[in-house]
């Protein structure tokens, strides 16, 4: 049975109730639906948002980053005053203050094969608002195991796309991608950019599509696939068709479970850079600035071009990360080399590279030029 809404609903949802798809008893579905949320960043904002303002009864939010400066160009959700606390949090004060008449459920954790099904159980459907493969193809198998819809979008730069996936009526992400792009040939918005209001456009469609599958209305992207660039202004289609041969909703289907996702797209589950590339090949800030006063250390920045009018160390040469394999042969194997980049991720895929080449004298920058701007040259700004 559906529940009742109270006269100070009616009134807030009124816009809903002269539209005939909606109307009473639809805005009664929305009050009974549950969504799950995850990722609070640049997507989940507005899907967030708009899934409150629209009064979807249950809301959960999965996250497990805490608000950064760099955050607010894009994740709306989010303000000044909030830097520093955790992301669900934030979005979860702000949900409640557009609508006390909800319920936000907080997940302060990262989405794992080990928790998944524990989160998501619960919820009518799920809407993936993250930046990483991992994320991506465990969610997407988690709906299609659990028999949920999976409202799936992704952004760079200024392209979006846009799809909503039910291996029950509809192809699956799979279908599409059986398999994950090599390690580092996608690169993420943190190393690649993302113009702000892109996530606001895909973001609002996602929540569209919501809400359309929620009430039962329209027809939702199930088997098509939008692709919009923000320079264009265009919308693009395409169709998608079920994959038979699907490892995981194909009739011969060997996935039956959740799976180490990390292990199988080769990155971390993460959407957030921090540098790793293990500590054995690791140098710090300080320590690279001590070393430099008494060696010489050719330092490679593997940076785009641009990023240099945002901060550059002094003596580095460039070789964007793109460039470095048809570059190598510029390097000496008997010399100290040491790359870097914004925040060391890009420069610890660089030094794989050059490692697999044969280099040994090679570090990775801790960190990257932030690290640098933080902990040796504070007049460079943090970006």
């Amino acid at each position: 049975m559906l529940p009742t809404l109270t006269r100070e609903e009616i009134l807030r949802y009124s816009r809903h109730l002269l539209i005939p798809e909606v109307g009473l008893d639809g805005q009664r579905k929305l009050k009974a639906a549950s969504a799950l949320v995850v990722g609070t960043g640049g997507l989940g904002s507005p899907v967030a948002l708009y899934l409150a303002a629209a009064g979807v009864g249950r809301i959960g939010l999965v996250d497990y980053d805490v608000v950064d400066a760099s955050n607010l160009q894009r994740q709306v959700i989010h303000g000044t005053s909030g830097i520093g606390t955790l992301k669900v949090e934030s979005a979860r004060s702000r949900m409640l203050d557009l609508n006390p008449d909800i319920e936000v459920e907080i997940f302060n954790e990262s989405l794992t094969s080990a928790n998944a099904r524990r989160i998501a159980e619960g919820y009518d459907i799920l809407i993936d608002g993250t930046d990483n493969f991992p994320t991506r193809y465990l969610t997407n198998d988690l709906c299609v195991f659990l028999g949920k819809t999976n409202i799936y979008a992704s952004i760079f730069r200024f392209d979006g796309q846009l799809s909503v996936f039910d291996a029950r009526i509809g192809p699956c992400y799979r279908c599409l991608f059986p398999e994950p792009p090599p390690p580092g040939l996608v690169p993420s918005c943190a190393e690649g950019g993302v113009l702000g209001v892109l996530p606001g456009t895909i973001g609002s469609l996602q929540a569209t599509e919501a809400l359309k599958v929620l009430l039962g209305i329209g027809h939702p992207l199930v088997g098509r696939l939008l692709l919009y660039n923000a320079l264009d202004l265009s919308f693009e289609f395409v169709t998608l068709k079920k994959n038979p041969a699907c490892r995981v909703c194909g009739p011969n289907a060997d996935i039956k479970d959740l799976i180490d996702y990390e292990a199988f797209c080769g990155v971390p589950g993460h959407d957030h850079d921090d540098g790793s590339a293990g500590v054995q090949w690791e140098i710090t800030a300080r320590e690279l600035a001590e070393r430099l006063k008494a060696n010489h250390i050719r330092l490679i920045d593997v940076r785009e071009p641009h990023e240099l009018q945002i901060s550059r160390i002094e003596g580095a040469e460039l070789m964007p990360l793109g460039e470095l394999a048809a570059r190598l042969s510029e390097l000496d194997t008997a010399q100290e080399v040491v790359l870097f980049c914004k925040s060391g991720s890009r420069s610890a895929r660089g030094l794989e590279l050059l490692v697999s080449a044969g280099f040994r004298k090679v570090r990775n920058l801790k960190g990257g030029i932030n690290a640098w701007a933080n902990d040796v040259d504070p007049s460079l700004p943090v970006y």
